[in-house]
């Protein structure tokens, strides 16, 4: 099926899910497809099978808080963005809802988290206007930088890179 306009406009809402009492603020897939992990403005993390269509499980993070939410490699793991505390991402064992590891450094709201589909890496964007290289394995940051973008007059990006290095060429 080819989603064009028309289609995705004959779609009807299935099932609605009521766990959270609070806006919705980020949702991710599992690597496999088959769950989804979301967070809300109410501090709760959420994980639903896809395949089934019921919730799986819901967890609290009222101490830290948690904006962006996403999967790791397994969806047993996620990492997330504090909203409270400070401005450190936090990976969390969805298994027994304890803490793997922090990683701190981002002096101001953590606004993008990117997970690589093939190494144990992920990317975070702050408003302190720095973009860091993560490794799952260990607290320290890979390697931190100030970005450079540049777009064409249509505003669509054309090249995204901290230092030298191009992160995004099109």
């Amino acid at each position: 099926m080819k989603l064009v306009d028309s289609v995705v406009r004959s779609f009807k809402v299935a099932k609605l899910f009521k766990e959270n009492t609070d806006k919705i603020k980020s949702i991710d897939f599992s690597p496999a497809g088959d769950a989804l992990i979301s967070c809300s403005d109410d501090d709760q993390i959420v994980i639903y099978d896809c395949e089934k269509g019921s919730t799986t499980k819901a967890v609290n993070s009222k101490k830290y808080g948690v904006d962006l939410i996403h999967f790791t490699h397994t969806k047993n793991t996620a990492i997330h963005s504090s909203t409270k505390v400070d401005d450190t991402i936090r990976y969390l064992s969805l298994h027994d809802n304890k803490y793997i590891r922090y990683f701190p450094g981002h002096q101001k709201k953590v606004v993008s988290l990117c997970i690589s589909p093939i190494e144990d890496s992920f990317i975070s964007g702050s408003l302190d206007k720095t973009l860091r290289i993560w490794d799952l394995r260990s607290p320290n940051c890979q390697g931190n930088s100030r970005a450079t973008l540049v777009v064409d007059s249509h505003s669509i990006v054309m090249r995204l890179a901290m230092d030298d290095y191009a992160l995004i060429s099109t």
